[in-house]
């Protein structure tokens, strides 16, 4: 899986990577230069001990070995204490990094290695000749949906690596937003009729400056949850207006709702508040991580409220024209739609 890590994803957490890592070089190359000045012209016996640590520790990062800790009492070495602090800081910053990679990995490896499970063991059943027909179509539908599974999986990972990248396309120009969100909810028209759903629909007429396809993703993954987690005949109100300079959309509905005590972690990634029927609907946990991080790039914030049982509400606040984020490829628009 690292492979496939290294392959797919070299983009999640590699800039913020490099950055950190160039600043801890360049802060301990000072350190050191500075380190033997005073060695060469005042060889205390605290400051060799320093030194000859100082370059172990360097050496077991340059390994891939981040828990380090330079261990020495800063209040005695002066202006050296504060390198002292900042190594011991960096090397925490990079263990931390390394640990949140780790989890990545981890959890990616988790999320294809259900439905290769589930595909594998399918297709070793199907081998067997004496299989009744229903049986053998009942077992080739969940081999292609576990497949759906993978290739959905697999996109949306890479959608978020591009978008973390700050590199990704974006095209900011105007368009009528409370259309947009009318042609999503039609979008997934078979899925809330298929459940019976009320759909509640009060947009305000509302022309935004931003991506309109990068958006479109915000309006579909809300949509979707909301219809997913939310039993037959309950409601959905979307409701789009303008309020002080900014736009207000919110998405509200009579689902199975979320405790408080998963509330706060709704928009990490792999993330699931119903783990069960996430997996069982071919949720991945990342749908909501992209949701946040295309409204973080138009300047916008959103948020979630719920209550188990109740239902879940989300707010998205956006800004009337998007400021592209820095470093991202931008294009330019011309005309309302």
């Amino acid at each position: 899986m690292s492979l496939i890590y290294r392959t797919w994803f070299p983009d999640i957490g590699h800039t913020i990577g490099r950055q950190l890592l160039t600043a801890f070089l360049m802060v301990n190359l000072l350190g050191l230069v500075i380190l033997m000045i005073r060695f060469i012209f005042d060889p205390g016996r605290q400051q060799i001990t320093l030194f000859m640590n100082w370059i172990e520790a360097m050496r077991k990062i340059a390994k891939g070995e981040f828990d380090v800790t330079l261990e020495s009492d800063p209040r005695k070495l002066g202006q050296l204490g504060i390198l002292v602090r900042n190594f011991n800081q960096m090397a925490d910053n990079l263990s931390q990094m390394e640990k949140m990679r780790q989890e990545f990995i981890s959890n990616v490896s988790h999320e294809f290695q259900s439905p290769l499970t589930s595909i594998g063991g399918f297709a070793r059943a199907l081998r067997s000749e004496d299989l009744p027909a229903e049986t053998r179509l009942h077992y080739l539908r969940i081999i292609e949906s576990e497949s759906a599974r993978l290739s959905k999986l697999s996109d949306n990972l890479l959608k978020l690596t591009s978008l973390e990248s700050n590199k990704h396309p974006f095209e900011s120009k105007p368009y009528r937003l409370d259309r947009q969100l009318r042609r999503s909810i039609l979008a997934c028209e078979p899925q809330w009729r298929a459940k019976r759903l009320e759909l509640d629909v009060e947009l305000q007429e509302t022309t935004i400056s931003a991506d309109e396809d990068l958006l479109s993703q915000v309006w579909q993954n809300l949509l979707h949850n909301a219809v997913k987690f939310t039993p037959e005949g309950g409601t959905i109100r979307v409701a789009l207006e303008e309020r002080d300079g900014r736009v207000l959309a919110e998405i509200t509905d009579t689902g199975i709702g979320v405790s408080d005590e998963d509330l706060p972690h709704l928009f990490e990634r792999f993330f699931k508040a119903d783990k069960a029927r996430s997996s069982a609907s071919g949720g991945s946990g990342l749908g909501l991580s992209i949701v946040k991080k295309i409204v973080d790039m138009h300047g916008g914030e959103v948020s979630a409220c719920s209550r188990a049982g109740e239902g879940t509400s989300f707010r998205v606040e956006l800004p009337k024209e998007a400021i592209p984020p820095a470093g991202s490829l931008q294009g330019q628009g011309t005309s309302a739609q």
